[in-house]
């Protein structure tokens, strides 16, 4: 399938595409032509990696998972758990560091906040 087919099938731009082959995420061969020729499994693949961008993993991290994902679950290495793992505990810290700003601001919001008149 051509690029645009995929894109129209997954959902995801051409631009998008063309950044997920550079970094490695999917693959095409090339027609004759030089086409983009994808097989029909990357319709799945990028589903799967629009789900681990939206849960806020970053390329490199996508790219070491893939395989993991991809492997039947008893040929799964610790690999997998470990990665997501750390992925959670950098989510957590996330939510910590917001929830540190949040009560900054709200104290700071108390501190200057104007006398109501009643």
């Amino acid at each position: 399938m051509r690029i645009g087919e995929l894109a129209d099938a997954t959902g995801v731009s051409t631009r998008s595409l063309r950044y997920y082959e550079e970094q490695g995420l999917i693959r095409s061969t090339r027609t004759p032509g030089g086409w983009r020729d994808f097989d029909s499994s990357m319709v799945e693949r990028v589903v799967m990696i629009q789900h681990l961008f939206a849960a806020g993993l970053s390329s490199a991290t996508i790219y070491e998972l893939l395989p993991c994902l991809e492997a039947p679950p008893e040929e799964r290495t610790g690999v997998l758990e470990e990665l997501l793992a750390q992925q959670v505990e950098r989510l957590e810290a996330k939510r910590r560091d917001i929830e540190r700003e949040l009560d900054l601001l709200r104290a700071l919001r108390e501190e200057t906040a104007l006398p109501s008149h009643a």
